[in-house]
């Protein structure tokens, strides 16, 4: 039998450790900056399905692997493909996929689509503990993997505090974490509650298995192949514990040091000689930012100069591929034979070649078609209805260069990174004030520089908008406001913007609209939202607007973006809010399959399972007049 690992390094003793654990050992793993730990979970993931004692060799569906992001969980299904040996059929999902299965298996009769990420996790936790993994065709998990537990926090923790409680007798564990990669915290507000859930879960485990706990560590890094790469790795022991302020200021600067040095600077973004690296790039390349603010100018960069790039979206984005309203779309049927599926599959144009014998296995698991060899399309328009839609099915990541807050890239290597040049700790106590977090600051930029393979650059951040949000409130829509009160320039895209109650061109052709969207229109393509007319569409939203690529029309802004745009030119309640022609720098995202009724599909002429392509935008959009594409202002 050929060796699986052959194209592998052989484990170190750190590494064989864990994976010779038994199944119901409770492991706690460190495992720093490029430590191996995909490389290390596959092979334990092997060991638990294919111990040489039958009786202690697990099944797959025993195992549950969780992880923070698609990008994440589709590495270790990569890794698992190429190099498991017996764990094969092992999956791993990301919390929210999870959490919305154990949710329909306890609440089949209630509607999830609507609940936000936090409500599904909070329900599931709640329905964990009153045994939902104990009913119909579920299996209660034997062992639970679980990375960057680090960032186990609020909702998270609590769920899989619930799941480890109610099968504390009967599972075992292995939990894989950095502490000085810990960089969610700022989802919790309040920065006293931050600083409690900091460290939290790795102190509920030490104080609930006090006698079962094995804590291993994995101290080799396997990820920097050159001395710029290795630079900030002896940050990592230290900001393992790192919590005062003052402590926490000397090693962020001692990082911004190592990263500011001169031979390491490739002056502006927008340099000519930068931007011509960039677009001839062989290697993958990351540009990593701050904040979302940067990410958004600096994609807009990039489409400006025509550098191919994918801008990273928020983790609980889960848009689903095209091809799937394309593939209901083409055939009456309700379910299909393999060879119909591939058939169907190979019609539809992609930019990219699809592994259909993997999306086969994958969504015949998901819909669990009763048929052998038959994949339910009515079941799998369901799943894109309720977010459902399995990640293993999601368009594989093919862009070389990608843009990304730092939060968003954690877990991930690339061959190049770029940090925008961080500010000092005196520029972020003018900017933060109170809200400042220095020991989180430190961690992340610590994560930016641990990316790298190869090559560390700094670059200078592009001069940012003025960002607001409408209203003041933190939840509110952002937009690009002013010095003055009233100043209003330009509106921040959102996934939710574009309409789907209809298909696009609806009014028009819309089965041409839905052939143009397939042939002509792709990620990056800038698109202009159009005023229709005058006449606001309710007392509380503005007029519609039509979203248009190339001259023509490819759909139109949904209820909630029309709302948010009467918030945002609403400056006060006796202010008369003026709606502008024209909102010109945004782009295509990517093109999504949406659902909506079966009547508004059949009355476009699109069949009647009320399935079509919608195009979702991003970047920061600027008022212009529609006659000279000049700003627009009040």
């Amino acid at each position: 039998m050929t060796d699986a690992y052959l194209d592998s390094p052989p484990p170190t003793a750190e590494q064989q450790a864990v994976v010779e654990q038994p199944w119901d050992a409770r492991v706690l793993v460190t495992a720093g900056a490029g430590a191996g730990k995909t490389h290390m979970l596959v092979r334990r993931l092997d060991a638990l399905c294919g111990h040489e004692d039958p009786d202690e060799a697990l099944e797959a569906a025993e195992i549950l692997v969780l992880t923070f992001s698609r990008a994440a969980a589709r590495e270790l299904r990569e890794r698992i493909a190429r190099h498991g040996e017996q764990a094969r059929r092992v999956r791993a999902q990301t919390f929210d996929a999870w959490a919305y299965g154990v949710l329909v298996q306890a609440y089949p009769d209630r509607e999830w689509g609507a609940a936000s990420f936090d409500e599904r996790i909070q329900a599931a936790a709640g329905a964990i503990e009153k045994g939902a993994l104990e009913s119909g065709d579920t299996v209660p998990p034997a062992h639970v993997v679980i990375d960057e537990v680090q960032d186990l926090l609020g909702g998270r923790r609590e769920l899989v505090e619930a799941l480890l409680d109610r099968y504390q007798d009967s599972c075992g564990f292995t939990v894989v974490g950095d502490a000085a990669q810990s960089v969610y915290g700022f989802q919790i507000e309040d920065l006293a509650e931050r600083a409690d859930e900091t460290g939290r879960f790795f102190e509920w485990l030490r104080c609930s298995y006090p006698d079962d706990l094995v804590e291993l560590h994995l101290t080799e890094n396997f990820r920097a192949v050159t001395p710029e790469a290795r630079v900030a790795l002896a940050y990592g022991p230290r900001l393992q514990q790192v919590s005062d302020t003052d402590e926490a200021a000397a090693f962020y600067e001692g990082l911004r040091d190592l990263l500011l040095d001169p031979a390491n600077g490739m002056g502006d973004l927008a340099d000519q000689f930068t931007l011509d690296g960039l677009r001839n790039l062989s290697d993958t390349c990351a540009i990593l930012t701050r904040d979302n603010r940067q990410a958004l100018v600096v994609s807009d960069l990039l489409h400006e100069h025509g550098v191919e790039h994918r801008l990273r979206r928020p983790l609980e984005e889960r848009p689903v591929p095209y091809w799937v309203a394309e593939l209901l779309r083409r055939t009456e049927a309700t379910g299909v034979g393999e060879d119909r599926f591939r058939s169907l599959l190979a019609e539809i144009p992609l930019p990219y070649e699809p592994n259909s014998t993997a999306l086969w296995t994958v969504l015949r698991r998901a819909t669990r078609s009763a048929g052998r060899n038959v994949l339910d399309l009515d079941r799998l328009r369901r799943l894109v209805a309720d977010d459902r839609f399995p990640d293993e099915a999601a368009d594989p990541e093919t862009a070389r260069i990608v843009v990304s807050t730092v939060h968003r890239a954690k877990g991930l290597e690339f061959d190049r990174v770029i940090v925008l040049t961080p500010p000092t700790v005196a520029e972020l106590r003018r900017q933060h004030k109170d809200e400042l977090d220095l020991p989180a600051e430190a961690r992340a930029l610590y994560v930016a520089m641990t990316r790298v393979r190869q090559d560390l650059y700094h670059a200078q951040s592009p001069e940012l908008p003025i960002l607001k949000r409408s209203g003041g409130r933190k939840s509110g829509r952002r937009y690009v406001g002013g010095w003055r009160s009233y100043d209003r320039f330009g509106i921040v895209a959102e996934a939710g913007d574009v309409c789907r109650d209809h298909p696009p061109g609806h009014e028009t052709d819309a089965v041409a609209t839905q052939a143009y969207l397939v042939e002509r229109v792709g990620p990056g393509h800038a698109v202009v939202l159009r005023k229709c007319h005058d006449l606001p569409m309710g007392e509380l939203q503005s007029p519609p607007y039509a979203l248009v690529h190339d001259g023509r029309e490819i759909g139109e802004v949904s209820e909630r973006f029309r709302e948010e745009l009467f918030q945002v030119q609403k400056v006060n309640r006796t202010w008369d809010p003026w709606w502008p022609d024209e909102i010109h720098g945004m782009c295509v995202d990517t093109l999504e399959t949406v659902t909506g009724s079966t009547a508004a599909g059949a009355n476009a002429g699109l069949g009647d399972r009320g399935v079509w392509i919608a195009p979702r935008i991003t970047g920061i959009g600027r008022y212009r007049r529609a006659d000279n594409d000049e700003e627009q202002r009040a």
